[in-house]
């Protein structure tokens, strides 16, 4: 189990570099692009391979115990030690984050979005992997910083080399807000490791808070809390994403709205709920107002894209959904409950799945369009999905009910675990303002499920127009990417004990101050 974890964190980088040496004879195939990129379909493989037998070999029954451990002093000046472990809140993220890879490398050897070499595609999706998994598995504060930063640059290439148009922007505007959110974010770190003496997360979580006073840690809580905010993205700290969303290739934006937002609320739930309660405590009513107010305002921005005549980006309205999806995540959080912590990870894996799967559909309909402009798609009469692709048509609808909550698909849990944390606050809490903030968010769900509900309306329905177009059928690789996304979405909402039953004795643990 330890050599699993650390082959997990250190075996995409490895294949990075890899990635970057000539291929060895007799592994050429056709040509080295094709064998660099099935390079990287056989190390995600092996990765995902490797996260199911690690999920398999976990000990199911004691879930809020960090299992497959390994801690060795790496700088014993300052006692950092690489110590990596694995819980039930973690164990999930990163399934999802080595299958959403997957899939991406697995989708990208078809349809290999325009750009320079394919080596340095592939090497740096290998680093964006190891960077996430490593965010999920480590247990020190240094090291949680260092795995949160290694993803940027990574992502910063795919968007600024392989996006769309606008792309130099939206790279530079993604880089400049996440980097300058991770300044203050280290000065937090560093705060509590040198007040507390040690940057151990889980001897952090055991004392919960004891060794810091209650000003150190509402001083930590708001510098970590505005990096991880950047990262979620939590309003009014958002504006980066809808355009690295929008100039991402398709893969880049599976792997941002999947994984790398998961990065900010992990933080929040391992990090600050634990080593900082009292300055959660108080911070805990300004992150649900902000939450609230990130639900409705992208709902508001999603319905103002859907609207004819706005000339709205397909892309720029799941952009704007994940802001508002992720505004579910921060108040379950912010209700400091178990029962709002489980929907808010609930929700972190749902968004994954779904958005993740909105974003390779939108960009299957962009290939075969030749854009996402909804004015462009629905025409006069609609794009008419459903009689000229039905299959995607349907996935797309789909999607976009799961996206909105429908009961029985993932999306529901999530919203209503989070909800119902909102309506029972934890002790100390105003709950009157509590219960504003949910009613404003179940509001909120409303206006989610109306621009959904326009967008299935305006691209999949409607007559064939009369002018010829032939609309490519859907390829067996895209089903191969969609299939799992669409099945897990399923599962999980049918049988949401499979993921409560992980999140929840750890949850319990963790807002206990480390007591089972």
């Amino acid at each position: 189990m330890q050599f699993l974890l650390a082959l997990v964190v250190v075996g995409p980088l490895i294949g990075a570099v890899a990635a970057l040496l000539p291929a060895p004879p007799g592994l050429k195939g056709r040509s080295p692009d094709q064998a660099v990129l099935r390079h990287g379909v056989t190390v995600t493989g092996v990765i995902l391979l490797a996260t199911l037998v690690l999920a398999a070999g976990f000990d199911h029954d004691h879930p809020s115990k960090m299992q497959a451990t390994t801690d060795i002093s790496w700088i014993p000046a300052l006692d950092v030690r690489i110590h990596l472990g694995i819980d039930g809140i973690s164990l999930p993220l990163l399934v999802l984050t080595a299958l959403l890879t997957f899939l991406c490398a697995l989708y990208s050897y078809f349809k290999l979005p325009e750009g320079p070499s394919p080596k340095a595609f592939v090497a740096l999706v290998l680093v964006l992997e190891s960077g996430t998994l490593a965010t999920f598995a480590v247990l020190d504060l240094i090291l949680f910083f260092l795995a949160f930063e290694m993803v940027l640059i990574p992502m910063y290439f795919l968007i600024a080399r392989w996006g769309g148009a606008g792309r130099q922007a939206a790279a530079w505007k993604f880089i400049l807000y996440t980097l300058l959110g991770s300044v203050v974010m280290l000065l937090g770190l560093l705060l509590i490791g040198l007040k507390s003496g040690t940057f151990d997360m889980v001897a952090l979580a055991t004392d919960n808070g004891r060794g810091l006073t209650s000003s150190v840690q509402v001083t930590a809580v708001l510098a970590i809390g505005i990096g991880l905010a950047v990262k979620t993205p939590m309003w009014p700290l958002h504006s980066w994403l809808p355009d690295a969303h929008t100039a991402a290739p398709t893969v880049g934006s599976v792997l941002l709205a999947g994984v790398l937002l998961k990065m900010g609320t992990y933080g929040f739930v391992r990090i600050l709920l634990p080593v900082a309660p009292d300055g959660m405590h108080t911070f805990a009513p300004y992150l649900a107002a902000f939450a609230v107010a990130g639900i409705v305002y992208g709902s508001l921005a999603c319905l103002a894209l859907a609207r004819p005549g706005a000339k709205g980006d397909l892309k720029r309205l799941i952009a704007y959904s994940s802001v508002g999806h992720m505004g579910f995540v921060l108040l379950g959080i912010a209700s400091m409950t178990p029962t709002g912590v489980n929907g808010a990870l609930f929700a972190n894996i749902a968004h994954g799945l779904i958005t993740g799967l909105l974003f390779f559909l939108v960009g299957a309909v962009k290939d075969r369009y030749g854009t996402a402009d909804l004015d462009t798609l629905a025409g006069a009469t609609g794009a008419a999905l459903y009689g000229r692709a039905p299959r995607l048509g349907g996935l797309l609808a789909f999607a976009a009910v799961a996206s909105l909550g429908l009961p029985g698909l993932a999306g529901f849990w999530g919203e209503m675990l989070a909800l119902f944390g909102a309506f029972d606050p934890a002790a100390g809490l105003s709950r009157p303002a509590f219960l504003t903030f949910m009613s404003i968010a179940a509001f909120g769900t409303l206006l989610t499920a109306a621009y959904l509900l326009i967008v299935v309306r305006r691209v999949c329905m409607g007559a064939n127009r009369d002018e010829p177009r032939v609309i490519a059928a859907v390829q067996s690789y895209e089903f191969a990417a969609w299939t799992p996304l669409a099945a897990l979405t399923v599962l999980a909402g049918l049988w949401p004990a499979v993921l409560l039953g992980l999140t929840d004795p750890a949850v319990q643990k963790l807002l206990a101050g480390g007591k089972s």
